[in-house]
């Protein structure tokens, strides 16, 4: 039985990697048709109700219910956070930059993670960790620069703040989540219904009416469906299913690679040599974090 559920965990941890891998050239197909805020209202909406049908096969719609009204807008608050201003912040910085270089910036989340764990969660930064950060932030100048450590110039300054600025508020959003005892899905589909009302109004302010034309549309409920609902509940099973974390979190480490071939693929985009030696030091950085958490 346990070997059963260990291929079953693999099966929906590498769907979810695969389908990750896919929403970087997602991203740049959606924005070719609306601007970041519609793609972000487009998106929000379709994922909500994608997280609410997924809540709705578990059974688990009835717990929304039991929650008091202090507990909704507590487990709402930090839809602010996510889908709010994390994603307004990632597809500008993807409307700016080359999908090759938004994706691999965004990928160092996970060492911002570990900085403001630091002062947020009180935790002490080992010398390995901060081997670790300096190998992951070598490989974003190498892809910010193009390679050109000699004469630093990056190709667009501002979209890569706005790719590294995204790590720091979807880091803020698992810290601020850590504590809470909600179901994850629960608090997700919550967040996106705080979330929903603030796009929709930040998206008429200041962009107007999405498209209403079919590939708008479908390429925007593709992006919402998988990078924002489906997904998280293929990820949460794996890990639930798995006998140890590691196998499958260690997974994760295949999607910007993936990713980069379905870039170059779909997108037509070259991938340029500096792309592959500083993702390589972004996820040797991340890889070093990893063996200095499980020690």
């Amino acid at each position: 039985m346990q070997q059963h559920n260990q291929k079953r965990a693999y099966l929906y941890g590498l769907s979810a990697v695969f389908i990750w891998s896919t929403v970087a050239s997602a991203f740049k197909i959606s924005l070719g048709y609306m601007d970041p805020l519609q793609l972000l209202f487009y998106a929000v909406v379709f994922s909500t109700i994608s997280l609410f049908a997924i809540l709705k096969i578990q059974n688990k719609t009835a717990e929304l219910t039991k929650l008091g009204k202090k507990e909704l807008i507590k487990c709402a608050l930090p839809g602010m956070l996510n889908p709010f201003l994390y994603y307004i912040v990632l597809f500008k910085a993807y409307d700016l930059l080359p999908a090759q270089e938004a994706q691999p910036l965004n990928y160092t989340w996970a060492i911002t993670l570990s900085l403001l764990s630091i002062p947020l969660l009180g935790q002490k930064m080992t010398l390995r960790e901060l081997l670790a950060i300096i190998t992951s932030y070598i490989g974003v100048v190498i892809i910010s620069t193009h390679g050109n450590l000699l004469n630093i110039q990056f190709s667009d300054g501002y979209g890569v703040f706005l790719a590294l600025f995204s790590t720091i508020i979807w880091s803020l959003y698992w810290i601020i989540n850590a504590k809470s005892k909600t179901d994850p899905l629960i608090g997700l589909f919550l967040n996106f219904c705080l979330g929903l009302p603030l796009v929709t109004v930040t998206m008429l302010i200041f962009s107007g009416p999405p498209p209403l034309n079919l590939p708008a549309v479908l390429s925007a409920a593709y992006v919402g469906i998988f990078e924002m609902g489906i997904t998280f509940a293929l990820w949460l099973n794996a890990l639930k299913l798995t006998e140890k974390a590691s196998r499958v979190s260690n997974l994760i480490f295949l999607s910007p690679f993936l990713s980069l071939i379905l870039i170059h693929f779909i997108l037509g985009e070259e991938i340029l040599p500096s792309t592959l030696v500083g993702l390589l030091f972004i996820v040797g950085g991340n890889t070093i974090q990893q063996l200095a958490k499980k020690n």
